[in-house]
């Protein structure tokens, strides 16, 4: 666990969470930055069905607080997660089943990249299959030298189709075909070369690292950081025009903010910015 947090019993306060209440614990760290912890360490924090509608349920309930500007997803037990829980997966052997199980994922995995808040995933151990998709859907990720990554599906018969979709959108196409297509893990420093994690660190300076970047963009205006990271994956989508079209539309808007005045009268006269939207 990171340092200084205080666990809240957040999923008590709604009667869609089930009973178990450990599996996915929310915890306050103060200063706008909010831990979503998968506490599933015996089952390697596999994505369970109960896990995917807590996780569901948290971000959805994150994204309208305006008083949170970074969420880190830890976990706890020797790996960050497994991916999906396939002893549930082969209990239920039926395509509508499955459809749904997948579809939830999905929009779980969207909901990251939606929301306003900028998600840093804390990776301690081995990430596979959806749990490599959660390190690749993440905004920033950052990585104990001891970690692993994979998609490993195909090993077992069964191709990462989801996760190749984040996967293929941050890694260069060769690179995350290669790793659909075999199966084979990729070590911290080699994930840090294909991009899919923006830091490697000790594991003695993982809680630091993390919790120094999340305090970083803390640190910066409420309104920015949500007006950036929609612009940052509406553009991507755009064609080149368009996508400039959109982003000087939205430096203009910016441009109004108190914040944006405030800042740089700040920077023109050598002191620091008082943030009135903070």
């Amino acid at each position: 666990m990171l340092p200084q947090q205080k666990q809240i019993r957040q999923m008590k306060q709604s009667p869609e969470f089930s009973e178990q209440t450990d599996v996915v614990l929310l915890t306050e760290n103060g200063d706008g930055i909010t831990t979503v912890t998968l506490n599933r360490p015996n089952q390697y924090n596999a994505l369970s069905e109960q896990v995917l509608a807590d996780m569901q349920l948290l971000l959805d309930q994150l994204s309208e607080r305006h008083d949170i500007k970074v969420v880190i997803i830890a976990s706890t037990g020797n790996a960050f997660c497994s991916g999906h829980d396939l002893k549930e997966m082969r209990a239920t052997p039926n395509k509508d089943y499955y459809q749904d199980l997948f579809r939830r994922c999905s929009l779980m995995m969207m909901t990251m990249v939606r929301m306003p808040q900028t998600v840093i995933t804390r990776v301690h151990g081995t990430a596979t299959a959806a749990g490599c998709q959660l390190v690749a859907n993440s905004d920033l990720a950052v990585a104990s030298s001891t970690a692993q990554f994979a998609v490993s599906g195909v090993n077992l018969g069964l191709f990462c189709s989801t996760p190749g979709v984040a996967l293929s959108r941050n890694l260069s196409r060769k690179r995350a075909y290669e790793m659909l297509m075999t199966g084979e893990f990729i070590d911290a420093p080699t994930a840090l070369e294909y991009g899919l994690v923006n830091r490697v660190v000790a594991p003695e300076s993982l809680d630091k690292t993390v919790m120094t970047l999340a305090q970083n963009i803390a640190r910066k205006p409420a309104e920015t950081l949500r007006l950036g990271k929609s612009l940052f994956y509406r553009q991507l989508e755009h064609s080149l025009e368009q996508a400039y079209r959109d982003a000087g539309e939205i430096m203009a808007c910016n441009m109004m903010f108190e914040d944006a005045g405030e800042g740089i009268d700040a920077f023109i006269e050598k002191r620091e910015p008082d943030w009135l939207n903070s």
